[in-house]
């Protein structure tokens, strides 16, 4: 059983930055691709970032140059660096390990002010 809590999401202007965290239990986070969400009211969720337990990564389009995800296997973490937010930006972001069973964080709130 693995679980997953996020922090770090926040009310900031447009322009500015965030940085997410994920922090993860389970004795094989090392080896597990994983990935940030997004979910806006009435839209679906969709991928944000994702990073593969060798460092590669990918970025959907409308982030690109602008968020950065890393992981630290010490810690059991990954952390989702967000600049030059936007309001298109504002939705609840999720961390997820993208495996066939794969688990959600609670989630945390993101909203960006024009």
């Amino acid at each position: 059983q693995v679980q997953l809590v996020e922090s770090g999401g926040d009310l900031v202007q447009a322009g500015g930055s965030l940085r997410l965290s994920c922090a993860a239990s389970g004795s094989t986070f090392s080896i597990t691709t994983m990935g940030w969400y997004r979910q806006a009211p009435g839209k679906q969720r969709e991928l944000v970032a994702r990073i593969t337990s060798a460092g590669g990564t990918y970025y959907r389009d409308s982030v690109k140059g602008r968020f950065t995800i890393s992981r630290d296997n010490a810690k059991n973490t990954v952390t989702l660096q967000m600049n030059s937010l936007k309001p298109e930006d504002t939705a609840v972001y999720y961390c997820h390990t993208e495996t066939r069973n794969g688990y959600w964080g609670q989630g945390t709130q993101v909203t960006v002010s024009s």
